[in-house]
């Protein structure tokens, strides 16, 4: 089997402002064998921009995408502490998380609450929306140095507190989440991960988990905006959505939330200045069907944008790293 050179694959990447990095693929005839090929070359490009758009491989179906998945990573990750339950499609291979189309996801690195977390994330585009739906991409140094330093340096002493409140009606279900409803093996999971849990009287659970909120990247040392701290915020919510759940289940008992490290809440200004530098720096294309994107997931954060008309987006989690592979940009101990 022939490969390509990085070099050779590099001076193909169009490179234009306001877009992610877009490499034409042209009519391959064979996706996987064409990602086999050329496996070395991508990923170099993804180390090279911190993430690549492939036009033209023309991806159609579950099984052709999750064998393109399966070339270029080195493992595909089953995902756990979920939010929302996807649909498992094949072993590693994902619907895209189910979020209102009318909403957008906003920017995030997947996983970055856990303590191995996927270094790659690999999207395939079996149906474009027929407007909007983009998966925008926002590289996590430059965000870093945008965002003012007294509140960078905050997060880098504290690090940040991701909380959970798991009911029947809302979110992911134990089960989902942690793989199994058994009180005792939830215990265990939580304590191998640095999770502080409390069953309430009634029944539910609560979790509260302390991660770094900058990192090193573990291949060149980079230091990276990564964390979920907007996303999972309650006031990234519609507004409705947040009067409606605090009305429910009180301020302590939402779904998620995110506060500082130190427990203090996280203010609505905070959270509206960290998703308006994300949207300074974020990178978007429409996708077209057949599409295949791959991004690094410690140094790029990605987003889902709203949409109209169906959209089929695989995801595949890929290439798992440790936190303590990552060294953190300061001395945040995990509990």
């Amino acid at each position: 089997m022939s490969s390509i050179s990085p070099a050779s694959l590099l001076e193909e990447v169009e490179l234009r402002p306001g877009r992610p990095p877009v490499l034409r693929a042209g009519t391959t005839g064979d996706a996987p064998r064409w990602a086999a090929e050329h496996r070395e070359a991508l990923r170099a490009v993804v180390a090279e921009h911190g993430c690549v758009l492939v036009r033209g491989l023309g991806l159609r179906d579950v099984a052709g995408a999750g064998a393109v998945f399966e070339r270029l990573s080195t493992g595909l990750m089953a995902e756990r502490e979920t939010f929302a339950p996807r649909r498992t499609h094949a072993d590693g291979v994902y619907s895209s998380t189910p979020w209102p189309p009318n909403q957008p996801m906003c920017m995030h690195h997947e996983q970055s609450y856990a303590l191995e977390f996927p270094g790659l994330m690999l999207f395939a585009c079996l149906t474009a929306p027929h407007r909007g739906g983009a998966t925008g991409v926002a590289d996590a140094a430059t965000v870093l140095e945008a965002l003012p330093t007294a509140l960078t340096e905050r997060f880098e002493r504290e690090g940040w507190l991701l909380t959970r409140s798991y009911n029947d009606e809302i979110g992911s279900s134990l089960a989902e989440a942690f793989g199994t409803d058994e009180r005792g093996a939830v215990e265990d999971y939580c304590r191998a991960n640095a999770i502080e849990c409390a069953w309430q009287p009634d029944g539910t659970l609560r979790t509260r988990q302390r991660r770094s909120a900058v990192l090193r990247h573990p291949a060149d040392g980079r230091r990276c905006w990564f964390n979920q701290v907007a996303f999972l915020n309650e006031w990234t919510l519609a507004p409705e959505v947040r009067e409606y759940l605090v009305d429910v289940y009180g301020a302590d008992g939402l779904p998620f939330n995110t506060r500082f490290g130190n427990g203090d809440p996280i203010g609505e200004d905070v959270v509206q200045l960290l998703n308006e530098v994300y949207e300074n720096h974020t990178a978007r294309e429409p996708w077209q069907a057949g599409d295949l994107m791959i991004v690094d997931n410690v140094r790029t954060a990605h987003s889902r944008e709203p949409f109209e008309g169906p959209r089929d987006v695989l995801v595949a989690m890929a290439d798992p790293v440790r936190l303590s592979d990552c060294e953190t940009a300061s001395e945040v101990t995990v509990r």
